[in-house]
């Protein structure tokens, strides 16, 4: 499905979020505060678009991501990234090596949340960080009923003429909706032995930013 969006994922992203997605991404890599010389996976990083900022800012950054399509259209767009494949549940790297890491958008497409969040776990150092920036619940009631429409109606509709995969947008707006809200995904993260978990909720819950240290 992620290889088909592939050569368009980025702009759909932008337009389907109202460009709120680059805000989003900054508040990310704000959060995980990137220093030169450091270690960062950056998993689920799609087209490498959300791991040029760690680069940028000398950080060793790794862009993994399951998808061959999406590693495809990332090498040849951002040639000087170390793109790896890599699948979130048995990830290819020994333990302690990272010392942050960082998934966008991508773990509630994960099939095992809690066994991804146990391997991003394990190849951090101790001491180290996980920043996890996810689609999540709104806050107000009132506007969470206006999001949920949004998701029901208009986002395959803004999808279908501008993807090219529509479908694979409708999973989208399923996925969100069927996605643990602010305090279940803490909790997730507790059970899988990250500490000091918190978060910022951003565009009022739309989405969440959950920041942890191994």
């Amino acid at each position: 499905m992620f290889d088909r969006v592939a050569p368009r994922y980025d702009l759909v992203n932008d337009l389907l979020s109202l460009g709120q997605d680059r805000r989003w991404r900054s508040e990310t890599v704000a959060a995980v505060a990137p220093r030169p010389g450091q270690r960062i996976l950056d998993l689920a990083a799609g087209t490498g678009t959300s791991s040029r900022p760690f680069a940028d800012a000398g950080a060793l950054v790794v862009p993994a991501d399951l998808s061959e399509g999406m590693l495809t259209v990332g090498k040849q767009r951002q040639p000087d990234l170390a793109f790896v494949n890599a699948d979130a549940l048995a990830l290819p790297f020994a333990d302690g090596v990272f010392d942050a890491v960082t998934i966008s958008f991508g773990l509630r497409n994960v099939e095992d949340v809690p066994t991804a969040l146990a391997e991003l776990r394990r190849v951090t150092r101790p001491g180290g960080r996980i920043v996890i920036c996810e689609f999540s619940t709104p806050t107000w009631k009132p506007f969470r009923d206006t999001y949920r429409n949004y998701l029901l109606r208009a986002l395959p509709k803004i999808a279908g003429a501008t993807a090219s995969n529509p479908a694979a947008y409708d999973y989208l707006a399923e996925s969100i909706l069927a996605w643990p809200d602010q305090h279940a995904l803490a909790d997730l993260m507790v059970a899988a032995g990250w500490r000091g978990v918190g978060w910022k909720n951003l565009s009022g819950g739309v989405v969440a930013l959950h920041r942890a240290h191994a």
